[in-house]
């Protein structure tokens, strides 16, 4: 009995210790993190990531579509500050409506949300976004979360399955389940509203308008009125309408 409690007091300890040792504060964010992946294993993770998607998804061959992209990008890359990463913008040949950054500087921006944003102003409040995570450090957080989480899901079920008997493969699946749900998904969606934030934050550096944030936002928020999404508790996108709330908080802030 008294190794039991031993184990139970040195995984915690452990786990806290590890959670101690992550915390920093981010200064594009204003607030606390839990992160303690290496930069370096991440730029090594995104270039492994970037030659695999467009070897699924080549760029669009129109230099000029190219070239549009990189000098609405350079501003925002300026402002953002950060030049220790190799900043490459590119249009993939995709109807999709989405863009992404990778944590070493790499956005992609697919095709048919180029063609949906249409004007400049629009284009730059979404790189700005994905500059934003950059910025942010949500893929070294999330990583570092869903590491955390693993760790605390396992010590539990290895706490529980010295009690919970039969049902401790039930209870251990709730614990993931769990863990997804209370922790994973809503800090997707806070990355998400910080992005927004510090986007317009680096649109107003650039000498761009936020308010075309808003804009695109409204346009966005229409074409999907006719298409389902899935309750914000289960996505890893806040409410459109939510959104926009705090979009519109952010351009209205003082510089």
């Amino acid at each position: 009995m008294c190794g039991v409690c031993f184990s139970r007091r040195g995984l915690l300890a452990a786990l806290g210790a590890v959670g101690l040792a992550g915390c920093s504060e981010n200064a594009a964010t204003g607030r606390r993190q839990l992160v303690f992946v290496d930069d370096g294993q991440l730029a090594t993770l995104a270039d492994r990531t970037w030659n695999e998607v467009v070897a699924k998804i080549p760029p669009v061959a129109d230099p000029a579509a190219q070239a549009r992209l990189a000098r609405i990008g350079a501003p925002l890359v300026k402002a953002a500050g950060r030049d220790d990463l190799d900043w490459s913008f590119t249009v993939l040949d995709s109807p999709e409506f989405n863009a992404f950054v990778l944590p070493n500087g790499r956005v992609g921006f697919f095709r048919g949300l180029m063609e949906f944003a249409r004007d400049d102003g629009a284009i730059a409040s979404v790189v700005g976004h994905e500059i934003g995570h950059v910025l942010a450090r949500h893929s070294a957080e999330r990583m570092s979360q869903e590491i955390a989480v693993q760790a605390g899901v396992g010590i539990a079920q290895l706490l529980i399955s010295q009690e919970a008997g039969q049902y401790a493969d039930e209870i251990g699946a709730a614990l993931g389940a769990g863990a997804v749900l209370g922790v994973i998904l809503p800090y997707s969606r806070k990355h998400e509203l910080e992005a927004d934030r510090v986007g317009v934050d680096l649109m107003r550096k650039a000498g761009q308008d936020p308010n075309d944030a808003v804009r695109f936002w409204e346009r966005m928020i229409r074409r999907a009125q006719n298409t389902e999404r899935p309750p914000e508790v289960i996505s890893t996108h806040p409410a459109d309408t939510r959104r926009l709330e705090a979009l519109k908080a952010a351009v209205a802030r003082p510089a």
